[in-house]
């Protein structure tokens, strides 16, 4: 009979267990204390439980909303978002804090927001207290003015969130990148690199008015030039490189000029030396041409030897004109 007794007990207390499990009397008891009898109902609650939704999570957001004075959002709204896959308790705190701050956001630009992937509760805080972006994120902005001098620039941006933007909009890196090309063409605008060093604030001015925070989920407030630094004499080096190009192609070319002309030489020795061997070729043909005529009889003998008498003297006037232009010689060989 104990065993009996304690059997039954075990069951009751089983039994007591889930419907309390099921039916969360607790948080039902909670909700009419604090919002007053049928804003949150019983049945609700065990509804949650079967969908596997948190009903504290539920109740504390319809409960915070509604002591907010947010009295439009139901137990079902928060349901529907929790169930698609969001973070009700981030909606809620935004929604609490956009109320109280008086910016215009709705449930549903909120859920959607969340749904989004953005942290809708961080950017109802950044609409409030509006955030700072170095720009870079590492480093400096490196730009070359009109006269060739490098400046290096870091700009911090101050933005607030356009919520109405949020969704679809650019994020902290296209405004980084947005500041970062304003500040490169400011920059390089500039006549004199003195100038952007005396008045920074130009550059600042001359980014904003572009507009950079077009289709972006922030609103530029203002840009500041943080620090500017004067880097190498890039024009000068480039000069410099253009000069050794110029030196290297000019010696490309003279060499080109050597080796043809030292082709051409070549080529003129070779023409004289087939020259020679022609001459050459021509003198070996005269024996045979004096003989031919002596068999034919165009020539005598009489005529070989006046030939003979004008070759000897012909060498003997050479070799006296060479020894009276070249008397020294002579002298110096004996």
């Amino acid at each position: 009979m104990p065993f009996v007794q304690v059997l039954m007990l075990s069951m009751i207390f089983i039994v007591v267990l889930l419907v309390l499990y099921f039916v969360p009397v607790g948080m039902w008891i909670q909700g009419i204390v604090s919002l007053g009898l049928g804003r949150i109902r019983i049945v609700d609650l065990i509804r949650m439980r079967l969908r596997k939704i948190s009903p504290r999570l539920v109740t504390d957001g319809v409960i915070n909303l509604h002591k907010a004075g947010l009295e439009s959002i139901s137990t079902d709204m928060l349901e529907t978002h929790f169930l698609a896959g969001g973070n009700v308790q981030n909606v809620v705190s935004a929604l609490i804090a956009s109320d109280k701050a008086s910016i215009p956001l709705t449930f549903e630009t909120a859920t959607a927001i969340d749904l989004a992937g953005r942290d809708v509760n961080d950017a109802v805080k950044t609409s409030v207290y509006p955030k700072v972006i170095d720009c870079p994120t590492d480093g400096k902005v490196s730009a070359v003015a009109k006269d060739g001098i490098q400046l290096m620039a870091k700009a911090r941006v101050t933005v607030r969130t356009n919520i109405e933007q949020l969704v679809g909009g650019a994020t902290d890196d296209t405004i980084i990148a947005r500041v970062g090309e304003g500040i490169v063409s400011a920059i390089g605008s500039s006549a004199n690199y003195k100038i952007v060093l005396e008045n920074p604030d130009a550059i600042s001015k001359a980014v904003l008015a572009k507009g950079l925070d077009s289709g972006s989920a922030y609103s530029i407030l203002s840009i500041d030039i943080a620090d500017v630094d004067v880097g190498k004499n890039v024009g000068a080096q480039l000069d410099a490189d253009q000069a050794e190009a110029d030196k290297q192609v000019a010696q490309a070319k003279a060499e080109s000029r050597r080796a043809m002309a030292v082709a051409e030489e070549q080529e003129m020795t070779a023409r004289v030396q087939e020259m020679k061997a022609k001459v050459v070729e021509a003198e070996a043909e005269v024996p045979r041409a004096m003989s031919q005529a002596f068999r034919d009889g165009n020539m005598g003998i009489m005529d070989f030897y006046k030939m003979e008498n004008v070759k000897s003297d012909t060498s003997m006037r050479d070799s006296i004109a060479d020894n009276d232009i070249n008397p020294n010689d002579e002298s110096s060989g004996k």
